[in-house]
C-alpha cells in the first residue's frame, strides 16, 4: 500500500496522496512493533519481570504515537506550504481515485479483525492498531474529497485535505498517548477498585474493606485489598475468607490479578460501631443507638434494628439472625450481640389538632410532670396532635449549657417513660434538648 499510494502520489503530484502513503507507511513500522510487542508481551512472568512483559505492549504504542505527531508535522507542513504557493499542480486521475477505494477496503478490513482480536484478548496494542487504522479510513475519505474539489477547479483543495488527514492522525495520536501514558503510570482503572471493594465486602467475615488499589499491566489489572476481619476467627477460617474473596472477584473481573491481605480487625468501640453500620448497609438494614458493655469480662455488643412495621415477626427475626450471623462471623466468637427489633414506619400518618380542651389537658399534664426534674429550666413550642396511631407530642425543654449529653439523654428518656405513664394512647415522644443561654 505504501509503494502503491507514493507512485501514484508521484505521479498525480497530490500531496493528499503522498500524504496517505506516509501514513501507510507509518502503519507498516507501527504494525511491526506491534507484532514484536505482542509477542514478547505473550511471555510468562520471570524472576526478573514477576508482573510479567505485559507493559512492552504499551512501550510499543507510545512509540507508534511519537510517529503520528512525527508525520502529522511533516503533512501539515507541507499543506501549508502549498497553501501559500502561487500555483499548484495536481492530476485527478482514474488510478489516483482507485488506489485510495483500495486503501478504504483494505483498512475496514484489517480495522476489523484487529478489533475483534483486541476485545477477545485484551491486547492494548492491538486496539491501538484497530483505532489508528480506523481513523485512516476517515482521512482516506479526506483525501477523495480533496481530489474531488482539485476535480472541479479548486487546485489547493488537495492541500486542504492533506492538512486533514494530518487532523485525523493528530486526534488518533492523542488518544493514543493518553491511554498509553496512563497506563504506563500506573493510573487507577476507573471504576475497577469500587467494583472490587463491593464484591469483597459482601463476601461473609469481611468486616470492613479498608483499601483497594489497582493498576493495570498490559492486558491484566493487578489489585490489592486490605481486609478487616474478626480478630476471633481461626487462621483457617481467615484463609477462607480470602480464597472466597479473590474467587468471587475473579469470576466477576476475569482479567484481575488480586492479592488479598487479610487483617485483624481490633476490638475497639468505635470500630464495632463502624463495622456493625458498614455491614448492615450492606444488607439494605439500618440500626440505631448501638452500645458495648464489658459483662463479666466479655464485651456485649446492643442496638436497635429497624424493620418494616408490616412484616411478621418471623420475617423480621430472619433479617436479625442474618445480620447477627454476619456480625458474628465479623468479629469471632469474642462478643455477644442482643438486637432489639424495632419496627420503622414508612408510611405516612394524618395528624390532626386534637380538641381544645384535650390539648389543655395534656399540656397541663406535662408542665406538671417536668416539675419532677430539677434540671429542666423551661419548657416552649409545644406542639400535641393526633393520628390513627395515637399522640404525636413535641416540645423543646432548656437544660444547663453545661450538662453532660449522657444526663441529658437518661432525663428526656425518663420524660417520655412519665408521659406514656400518664396520658394514654402515645405514638411519638420527640423532646428536643436545648443550652440556657443564661447559664
Amino acid at each position: 500500500m505504501t509503494m502503491m499510494k507514493l507512485a501514484v502520489g508521484l505521479l498525480t503530484g497530490s500531496l493528499g496522496i503522498l500524504s496517505e502513503a506516509a501514513h501507510s507507511l507509518l502503519d507498516l513500522g507501527a504494525a511491526s512493533l506491534t507484532w514484536i510487542a505482542v509477542r514478547v508481551s505473550d511471555k510468562p512472568a520471570d524472576q526478573k519481570h514477576p508482573y510479567g512483559h505485559g507493559k512492552v505492549e504499551n512501550i510499543s504504542a507510545l512509540i507508534e504515537t511519537g510517529l503520528l505527531f512525527l508525520t502529522s508535522g511533516w503533512i501539515i507542513k507541507e499543506g501549508v506550504d502549498r497553501l501559500l504557493a502561487d500555483k499548484v499542480e495536481v492530476k485527478v486521475t482514474w488510478y489516483g481515485v482507485a488506489v485510495i477505494l483500495i486503501s478504504i477496503v483494505i483498512d475496514f478490513t484489517r480495522a476489523r479483525a484487529l478489533s475483534k482480536v483486541a476485545k477477545e484478548t485484551g491486547s492494548q496494542a492491538l486496539e491501538a492498531d484497530a483505532l489508528h487504522f480506523s481513523s485512516d479510513i476517515l482521512s482516506s475519505l479526506v483525501v477523495l474529497c480533496g481530489l474531488g474539489f482539485v476535480a472541479l477547479g479548486w487546485k489547493k483543495g488537495d492541500a486542504v485535505a492533506a492538512i486533514g488527514v494530518a487532523c485525523f492522525v493528530l486526534s488518533a495520536g492523542y488518544r493514543l498517548g493518553k491511554r498509553t501514558i496512563d497506563v504506563l503510570i500506573d493510573t487507577a482503572p476507573v471504576g475497577t477498585a469500587d467494583r472490587i471493594g463491593a464484591i469483597a465486602a459482601a463476601v461473609p467475615g469481611v468486616a470492613h474493606v479498608q483499601q483497594i488499589r489497582a493498576r493495570p499491566g498490559g492486558t491484566t489489572i493487578f489489585a490489592e485489598a486490605i481486609l478487616k476481619v474478626g480478630r476471633g476467627l481461626a487462621l483457617e477460617q481467615v484463609e477462607a475468607v480470602r480464597r472466597e474473596v479473590v474467587a468471587k472477584v475473579q469470576a466477576e473481573l476475569p482479567n484481575v490479578a488480586l492479592l488479598v491481605v487479610a487483617e485483624p480487625l481490633a476490638l475497639d468501640d468505635e470500630g464495632i460501631a463502624e463495622t456493625v453500620q458498614v455491614t448492615a448497609a450492606a444488607m439494605g438494614l439500618a440500626v440505631h443507638d448501638i452500645s458495648i458493655l464489658f459483662i463479666d469480662g466479655r464485651r456485649v455488643l446492643g442496638f436497635d434494628l429497624e424493620v418494616e412495621e408490616t412484616l411478621s415477626l418471623q420475617d423480621a427475626h430472619a433479617i436479625a439472625s442474618s445480620l447477627e450471623e454476619r456480625l458474628l462471623q465479623a468479629f469471632g466468637s469474642g462478643i455477644a450481640i442482643d438486637i432489639h427489633i424495632d419496627p420503622s414506619r414508612r408510611s405516612e400518618d394524618i395528624v390532626v389538632m386534637p380538641a381544645a380542651d384535650e390539648a389543655a389537658r395534656i399540656t397541663t399534664e406535662i408542665r406538671d410532670l417536668l416539675s419532677a426534674y430539677p434540671m429542666v429550666r423551661d419548657m416552649h413550642h409545644l406542639t400535641v396532635q393526633c393520628g390513627r396511631s395515637g399522640y404525636y407530642i413535641a416540645f423543646h425543654c432548656i437544660f444547663p449549657k453545661t450538662a453532660a449529653m449522657k444526663a441529658i439523654h437518661e432525663i428526656t428518656a425518663s420524660i417520655e417513660r412519665d408521659i406514656r405513664a400518664r396520658i394514654a394512647r402515645i405514638d411519638r415522644v420527640v423532646i428536643h434538648a436545648e443550652p440556657d443561654a443564661l447559664t
